[in-house]
């Protein structure tokens, strides 16, 4: 992981990105942000007071971070009407958009909304739905992409059959269960493009099965069928391919007598899985017994980026999520 963090650290710096992090109630953000504004990985700000921070932190210089307060902002009324108007269709009260408007998570976002921040970075003291439904509702999904999902980007030790540095982008690992045609065909594509902004490599993506083309009949398998109609129709410029089985997609030799002609079979760095259950198992199986790096979940898909973290999370893992999120909002 070391290497390919370190250089999505450095394409980071210069950007110039204004990240969020919310969650100054957490020593670990709290380091990491401090950690980021002088590394020049991204232009901070800290939601918090100030005074709090400086009292409680009293080795660390805030000097580099924009610490913002939710509670002294003039901003506050402005967002509560911009809550109040994307959610009254829903039933939301006035009284119940302001108590939203001082959320920290809602906040973030916001600002996001309004054009005062690039990109948001919570999860170490907040659930994933939590974090991510103020996304959802405010900034929504990107203009071509009906589904935010999630990949990771698997960093293998032995590249025999990761042939870009050994580097494999698995989706969709963390965020939808069940995917239907269209949500898989939104994850591909989604996928794609992390895989080229973030991993840096040209994306080929397998539409993984049980089967590779027609070796078996089940509605599984149409599922993922025609999901591969509908991304050749929404980006024709893909290199994608399916129904593949996870050997077809890797091996060449396997490659050669189930998907002859195939331009994906044999040497996909992208696997897209039919479904959560799946996703999931393999990155950990992968992760475990192969002892690969795992960076991730991604969170793809939104309008402008929003990241989740695990509540386990280390101040690195903050900062390496950070500069992954300034690389999503340069896009």
């Amino acid at each position: 992981m070391s290497e390919l963090m370190d250089s999505i650290i450095e394409k980071a710096k210069g950007l110039n990105k204004r990240i969020v992090l919310p969650e100054s109630n957490d020593e670990r953000v709290v380091r990491a942000a401090v950690e980021i504004a002088e590394k020049g990985i991204a232009k901070v700000i800290l939601l918090g007071e100030k005074k709090d921070l400086i009292k409680n932190y009293p080795d660390l210089n805030f000097d580099k971070v924009n610490v913002v307060s939710i509670f002294n902002s003039p901003n506050t009324g402005k967002y509560r009407e911009i809550i109040f108007e994307a959610r009254k269709s829903k039933g939301i009260s006035i009284v119940e958009a302001s108590k939203l408007a001082v959320n920290p998570l809602y906040f973030g976002v916001l600002m996001i909304y309004t054009g005062e921040a690039d990109g948001m970075v919570a999860g170490a003291a907040n659930a994933t739905g939590d974090v991510l439904r103020p996304a959802l509702q405010i900034l929504k999904t990107a203009s071509n992409i009906s589904t935010v999902s999630s990949c990771f980007i698997m960093v293998m030790k032995d590249s025999k059959y990761a042939k870009d540095s050994g580097i494999v982008v698995f989706a969709d690992c963390a965020v939808v269960p069940q995917p239907n045609s269209d949500q898989l065909a939104a994850i591909a594509i989604a996928s794609a493009k992390s895989a080229k902004v973030i991993a840096g490599i040209e994306p080929r993506v397998a539409m993984l099965s049980f089967s590779t083309k027609g070796s078996a009949k089940h509605e599984l398998v149409d599922n993922v069928t025609e999901a591969v109609v509908k991304i050749k129709k929404l980006a024709p410029y893909l290199k994608v391919d399916g129904e593949l089985q996870a050997d077809a997609a890797i091996v060449e030799s396997v490659a050669a007598l189930k998907a002859p002609g195939s331009s994906v079979a044999g040497s996909a760095n992208v696997l897209v899985f039919p479904d959560l259950q799946a996703g999931n198992i393999a990155y950990k199986l992968v992760q475990r017994y192969a002892d690969a790096d795992a960076v991730g979940p991604i969170i793809q898909g939104l309008s402008r980026p929003v990241n989740d973290l695990s509540r386990g999370c280390s101040i690195e893992d903050v900062v390496n999520v950070a500069a992954i999120t300034v690389l999503q909002a340069a896009e």
